[in-house]
């Protein structure tokens, strides 16, 4: 059995220049968490797979493709691949969400 210490693992550098620590990879998925303090968020971008965001903490603004909702905690969103979306966090607290790109990517995205 594996185990992984979200806190444990060092954030890895990224285009967004926010705290993503990935926490599985495989070729069947991957999964990273991502801190967004106030006011920080993702640039707007499209992955070549279906990836779904689940909020850990706090509330995430969900933008994909021409739709945009608040989410709190305990919430699943789904995005489908190669439509555009982006996060952020435009509250005064913490949010934390896991995200899962299914299957894995080996390559990063495509900054829009």
């Amino acid at each position: 059995m594996k185990i992984t210490t979200v806190s444990d693992v060092v954030p890895g550098p990224n285009p967004h220049h926010v705290d993503v620590r990935k926490v599985y990879d495989s070729p069947h998925a991957t999964a990273s968490v991502i801190t967004l303090r106030s006011g920080e968020s993702l640039k707007k971008h499209i992955t070549p797979v279906d990836v779904f965001f689940y909020t850990l903490e706090g509330e995430t603004v969900v933008e994909i493709g021409d739709e945009r909702e608040t989410v709190g905690r305990d919430c699943v969103v789904e995005s489908p691949a190669r439509i555009p979306h982006l996060l952020a966090n435009e509250s005064d607290g913490v949010c934390r969400v896991l995200v899962v790109k299914v299957p894995g990517q080996a390559s990063g995205g495509k900054l829009l």
